[in-house]
């Protein structure tokens, strides 16, 4: 084709600006297609469109054909290339598929633009057709950011054969000479530092042969004959393993029991690359712990107040004393006669601390384990607020570490007038479908007592609300379908799975153990409160005598139901071993 220029629109394996190295062939899909030719990217008005260029896929990168077009701004570009005022090409291309290490592997090529100065340092424009009267012909070779360097160092744009039958100018010396002193100039970290990869390595297997008592200089300097190539860095032969040295290595292991006394018997060091570090799957250590997702649910529905003590006032109007009556002439009137409920919940500080050795911080590299931590201590501190306020923390009354029932007051073990307990009678029930039958009974004719807000939801062990969701009719099939289903037999907004509701029991003031099954409460009856300053805080400090790095994470607030008669805790008769409850004691 007649063309004006041509060059490489970019080249392979070279790192561009912008960070990313093409690989060979990425564009490869590309090759044959045409493509316009713009100013500097630029799409905005029809007079940036220069003409077109052809690209032809290569081993090295992808070269282009560019042809100007007849405007008077595409004509205006030729001159700039012609004259070698503009030498760098740019490429624009989208749908790319590239590794982690932005290395492109694929994508399609939209356009070829002419730059000032280009992204790709390997792109630019090596030929130029330029008019003398009515032939053209390849005359100028333009390089941008790479020039032709010849043997004895001395950069030259010019093609070598054209070169030999000059002689040099007074220009030419002067440059040599100022390039022969810069040289002298230069220092051995300065040769090497401008040595590629390859050279490099022939570098260091000179050296390390020189190290080993050779005296013999490298064949292939000076020789006709080369006998082998210096770039050919031979792998010795003790390195190599044949079949039989494997059977015998093998045989050896069973009679001396140990493989690698067996491995080192026959000459085998480096047995760490038979055997290699295992890499980690996950890029933090997986936390063996329970389900949290109730914990973000519990604490989310709760409400909260800026004040950390609570104290909640009841009128109790149910009593015949609180009735309105009538009035008979003659007759005194009688005033209205009620009880008055009130309790005050202070706050308790909780927290949980961590402690680690600034060694342990520094050596551990695969992750940020000051990070993961932190992290822990949070979803640490939730749960067990979660917990506290639901069933109470477990813990024997008079440990240390309690928190108390009277600063986090649990449902399950507060008051019977703030909390209904409904006992579900499974006595002589076996079956998965009665059992499911009578725990719906029973929510269902709690509600009769319940004074909460809104719609509640059923909180229970996974064993529970398996059990029911695997009843069956008559007819063998299920009664419900979905969670939604059951939530809805059991007149609840929906169901949420809370791992610490096992095994949970409580004793009532009769000396009567009961067994937790679930809990019917709407959490925004149920008040949290923090003074400023309490709210979750985490801190840190380094221990210079025992060179520590220490974590705390606390909170100081209070939690209690509010509205009387707000939560239906259900439970089944149980024995008083293994209680587990709230607060572990007599209510």
């Amino acid at each position: 084709m007649a063309y004006d220029f041509s060059g490489y629109a970019t080249r392979n394996n070279i790192r561009c600006a912008d960070g990313r190295t093409i690989r060979r062939d990425a564009f490869k899909d590309c090759d044959g297609k045409t493509v316009p030719l713009v100013w500097q990217h630029q799409h905005n008005e029809p007079i940036n469109v220069l003409g077109h260029a052809l690209l032809e896929n290569r081993e090295d990168g992808v070269y282009t054909y560019g042809q100007f077009n007849d405007s008077e701004y595409g004509q205006y570009a030729k001159t700039l290339v012609q004259h070698g005022d503009i030498t760098s090409l740019s490429i624009y291309a989208n749908h790319l598929k590239q590794d982690s290490d932005r290395n492109v592997l694929h994508g399609q090529i939209r356009e070829v633009s002419l730059v000032l100065a280009g992204a790709n340092p390997g792109a630019y424009i090596d030929a130029v057709a330029m008019e003398h009267g009515e032939d053209g012909e390849e005359e100028a070779v333009i390089y941008s950011g790479e020039e032709l360097v010849h043997s004895d160092g001395v950069p030259d744009k010019k093609k070598p054969e054209e070169n030999q039958n000059e002689e040099p100018d007074a220009k030419d010396t002067d440059k040599e000479e100022a390039v022969a002193k810069e040289d002298a100039d230069r220092t051995i970290g300065d040769v090497i530092e401008e040595m590629t990869e390859e050279q490099k390595n022939v570098m260091y297997y000179l050296i390390s042969k020189a190290a080993e008592g050779g005296d013999e200089a490298p064949e292939d300097e000076g020789d006709d004959d080369v006998k082998h190539n210096l770039f050919d860095v031979e792998t010795e032969e003790e390195n190599f393993l044949s079949h039989d040295d494997v059977v015998e290595i093998f045989g050896d292991a069973k009679r001396i029991g140990s493989l690698k006394e067996s491995m080192l018997q026959h000459g085998i060091q480096n047995i760490d690359i038979l055997f290699p570090e295992a890499q980690t799957v996950t890029p933090t250590p997986e936390m063996i712990m329970r389900r949290t997702e109730w914990v973000s649910k519990v604490l989310a529905g709760v409400s909260k107040t800026p004040f950390a003590r609570i104290k909640s006032t009841a009128a109790n109007l149910t009593k015949d004393e609180a009735r309105a009556r009538g009035y008979i002439k003659g007759h005194k009137k009688v005033e209205q006669q009620f009880g008055l409920l009130k309790r005050a919940t202070t706050p308790q500080t909780i927290y949980k601390l961590q402690k680690i050795d600034r060694d342990d911080v520094i050596d551990i590299t695969d992750f940020d384990v000051v990070a993961w931590m932190k992290a822990e201590l949070r979803t640490m501190l939730d749960e067990e607020l979660a917990r506290a306020l639901m069933v109470g923390d477990g813990r024997t009354p008079g440990t240390d570490d309690k928190i108390e029932p009277d600063h986090i007051r649990p449902i399950y073990g507060d008051a019977e007038t703030y909390t209904i307990y409904y006992t579900v009678d499974y006595d002589g029930i076996q079956d998965v479908t009665d059992k499911a039958n009578a725990l719906v009974a029973a929510a269902l004719r709690s509600r009769k007592e319940y004074r909460g807000s809104g719609n509640p939801t059923f909180y229970s062990t996974n064993d529970i609300i398996t059990d029911m969701m695997l009843a069956t009719d008559k007819m063998g099939r299920k009664l419900y379908s979905t969670e939604a289903e059951l939530a809805a037999a059991l007149r609840v907004k929906e169901i949420v799975e809370v791992p610490v509701f096992e095994g949970v029991k409580r004793v009532d003031e009769d000396e009567a153990a009961h067994e937790l099954i679930g809990i019917i409460v709407n959490l925004n009856d149920y008040k949290m409160g923090a003074d400023k300053g309490g709210e979750v805080n985490l801190f840190d400090d380094f221990d210079i005598d025992y060179n520590k790095y220490e974590y705390l994470i606390e909170t100081r607030c209070s939690g209690a139901l509010y509205k009387p008669y707000s939560a239906i805790c259900l439970e089944k008769d149980s024995t008083i071993s293994g209680v587990t409850g709230a607060t572990g004691e007599t209510e």
